[in-house]
C-alpha cells in the first residue's frame, strides 16, 4: 500500500496550540448583533455568539487542513458523518442517503440525497461529487486519505461509484473532516483558473450556513442558508453565527460568564472544575482522538538495545502524567491507537510504573545504574508537553538517567528530527490524531511503518515482522474485520514489547454548555469543530 503525504500535515501536530494565518482579502467585518437575542418583532436575527481559537489559513474547502475546520464544518458537507463511539449507528447519512460495498471491498456505490443545492444555486449531484473527490485527490491538503481511489464514475444524476485499487474503508474516508466536502463544480472550476479565488472568503457548499463577512484574526459570521436541505422549522435555530477569534482560554471564559458570548469552545482546563456545581453550566466530558507518545530514537545508544527502552517505559509516571497533563481529563493509552477509533483494542497491554523493573531490565542490558545523558524535546507551542516533560525527568533520574528537556519551536524539531536522526534528539515529544476514523492506516502506519519515508516515523524504529502485520490487516479491514483486528492487535503488541516510544495517554474534551443552549454536539474527528445547526436557546 502506498502512503502519500503533503508537508501541510504538520497542521496535525500543531493541533489546537497554534493560531493559524489568515486569508488576504476579507470581507466587511460583521455587525454588532446580540448574543442569543431570539426574532423579534422588529425582525432581528436570531444570533448566537461563539468565541474559538479557530483562525484560517486557507478558505479553500480542498486545502483546507488545519484549524478553519471549525468554520469548514459548518459550510460543507461531506457524504457521511461517522458518529461518535457510543452512538446507535456508525454514520449519520448527509449527502449520501445510502451506501453499499462489493464483497471484495474494491467498488463502493453511494446513493445520493436528492433535491439539495449549493450555496451559487448549483443542483448537488454525482458529478459534483466526482469533481469534489477527484479535486482532492489530485491536489488537496489531506489527498493521502484518497490514495486507495483508483476512478470515480457517474452512474446517474444521484448515483457515483468509486472504484478502488486495493481494499479500504471507504466509508471511513468519505467521512473525513479534511479532504471530503463535497464543493459546487462552478467553484471548482473557479479555483482551478485561479488558485486563490477562495481567499477573498468565497465558499460554496451545502452546509446549513454560508459565510456572511470575515475580518482576519477578529471574527467570522456565518448566516443561515435558507435552501438547506434539512431545513429549519425543527428547532429555533440560530439565524446567524458570530465566531469571535480569540486565543486566550481565559479571556474565553471571561467572555462566557460576562454575558459576551454564548459558548466558548476553550476554557482553561485548570478551570472546568469550577463549572461542575455552578448554576447555569453543565460540563460535558467527551472522548477524542488526540494521543502523546514520546518517540525514542532507537539510533541512539543506548536505545538502540530494547531493554533500555522497556526499562524507561516502566519508569514513566503514567497516572501522574495524566493528572498533571490533562488535569484529569484523559486516560492512559494503550499503543498508538486512540480509544474508541478502530483498531483500538483493550488486549493490547500497557506499561505501568515499576521501577524494580526498570532497574532489574537496565542492569540487564548493562547500565545498572542508569549513568547516561538523554535530550527531551518538545514543542514550545504545547503548553500539555510543558506541564508533564518534567515528571519524565524525575521519573528517570531515578534510574541514574539524566534528561536534558529542551522546548524548541515544533518546525524546528520537525527539521532536526527529520535531516540529521542519528544525531537527532533521543526523545521526541508528539501530539498525533488520525485525520480520519482509521487509526492503523495512519497512526500505526504514518508513526511506526518502516517504509522508504515514513513521514512520522520519528523513533526511526524498523521491524519486518510489524510492516507485514499492519499491511496484511489494512487489505483486510472491510472484507474480514475480525481478522484485521487479529493482526492489528498482534502487531500492537509486538510494538508495545519493542518500545519504540513511549505510549502516554489519550486525551478528552471537556467542553463548557450554558444550560440555556441545547442541541449541542462535539465533533468526534476535530472535538472543537463545532456544529452550529443543531444548536437552539430555550426560552
Amino acid at each position: 500500500m502506498n502512503r502519500k503525504w503533503t508537508i501541510v500535515t504538520l497542521f496535525l501536530i500543531l493541533g489546537l496550540a497554534l493560531a493559524g494565518c489568515t486569508a488576504a482579502a476579507p470581507a466587511a467585518p460583521a455587525g454588532g448583533a446580540e448574543a442569543g437575542q431570539a426574532p423579534a418583532e422588529s425582525g432581528a436575527p436570531n444570533v448566537l455568539k461563539v468565541a474559538a481559537t479557530a483562525n484560517i489559513t486557507t478558505w479553500d474547502p480542498v486545502k483546507s487542513f488545519s484549524t478553519e475546520a471549525l468554520y469548514m464544518a459548518n459550510l460543507y458537507e461531506q457524504l457521511l458523518r461517522i458518529n461518535p463511539p457510543d452512538a446507535e449507528e456508525r454514520f449519520t447519512p448527509l449527502l449520501a442517503e445510502s451506501w453499499e460495498a462489493s464483497d471484495d471491498g474494491l467498488t463502493w456505490t453511494f446513493n445520493l440525497r436528492s433535491d439539495v443545492k449549493f450555496h451559487d444555486g448549483e443542483p448537488m449531484n454525482a458529478e459534483a461529487v466526482k469533481m469534489s473527490i477527484e479535486a482532492a485527490k489530485e491536489r488537496g491538503g489531506a489527498s493521502f486519505i484518497w490514495a486507495p481511489l483508483d476512478s470515480i464514475e457517474v452512474i446517474d444524476d444521484l448515483t457515483v461509484q468509486f472504484n478502488l485499487s486495493y481494499a479500504a474503508p471507504l466509508d471511513l474516508i468519505a467521512s473525513s473532516l479534511y479532504g471530503a466536502w463535497i464543493v459546487s463544480p462552478k467553484a471548482l472550476e473557479a479555483a482551478a483558473a485561479d488558485e486563490n479565488y477562495f481567499e477573498a472568503g468565497v465558499e460554496a457548499g451545502t452546509g446549513p450556513y454560508m459565510l456572511e463577512s470575515y475580518t482576519p484574526d477578529q471574527e467570522v459570521l456565518l448566516t443561515r442558508f435558507d435552501d438547506y436541505w434539512g431545513g429549519w422549522d425543527d428547532v429555533p435555530h440560530f439565524d446567524k453565527v458570530l465566531v469571535l477569534i480569540t486565543p486566550e482560554a481565559v479571556q474565553q471564559q471571561q467572555m462566557l460568564e460576562g454575558g459576551e458570548v454564548d459558548l466558548a469552545l476553550r476554557i482553561p482546563q485548570e478551570n472546568i472544575a469550577s463549572f461542575m456545581d455552578k448554576e447555569g453550566y453543565t460540563v460535558d466530558i467527551e472522548p477524542t482522538y488526540f494521543n502523546y507518545v514520546g518517540f525514542f530514537n532507537t539510533l541512539r545508544e543506548p536505545l538502540t538495545d530494547p531493554k533500555v527502552r522497556q526499562a524507561l517505559s516502566y519508569a514513566v509516571p503514567y497516572q501522574d502524567i495524566v493528572d498533571v497533563a490533562t488535569l484529569g481529563y484523559g486516560t492512559q493509552a494503550r499503543g498508538a491507537v486512540p480509544a474508541g477509533v478502530w483498531p483500538y483494542s483493550d488486549e493490547v497491554k500497557q506499561y505501568t510504573q515499576d521501577m524494580d523493573k526498570a532497574k532489574a531490565l537496565l542492569a540487564e542490558a548493562g547500565y545498572p545504574d542508569g549513568g547516561f545523558d538523554l535530550r527531551l524535546t518538545y514543542a514550545a507551542e504545547n503548553p500539555t508537553e510543558e506541564r508533564f516533560a518534567p515528571l519524565i525527568k524525575d521519573a528517570f533520574s531515578d534510574l541514574g538517567v539524566n534528561v536534558d528537556i529542551e522546548a524548541i519551536l515544533f518546525n524546528q524539531q520537525w527539521e532536526e528530527a527529520k535531516a540529521d536522526p542519528p544525531n537527532a534528539q533521543d526523545i521526541f515529544l508528539l501530539l498525533y490524531w488520525p485525520t480520519y476514523s482509521d487509526a492503523g492506516t495512519d497512526n500505526l502506519w504514518s508513526m511506526f511503518h518502516s517504509s522508504d519515508a515514513p513521514f512520522f516515523n520519528l523513533s526511526y524504529w524498523s521491524n519486518e515482522e510489524f510492516d507485514a502485520l499492519i499491511e496484511e490487516a489494512a487489505s483486510l479491514t472491510v472484507t474480514d474485520p475480525e481478522k484485521a483486528q487479529e493482526l492489528y492487535n498482534q502487531a500492537q503488541n509486538l510494538m508495545v514489547d519493542e518500545a519504540p516510544a513511549m505510549f502516554l495517554f489519550d486525551t478528552k474534551a471537556p467542553f463548557v454548555i450554558p444550560d440555556h443552549l441545547k442541541g449541542f454536539k462535539y465533533n468526534l474527528n476535530y472535538p472543537f469543530a463545532t456544529f452550529f445547526y443543531p444548536l437552539y436557546e430555550e426560552k
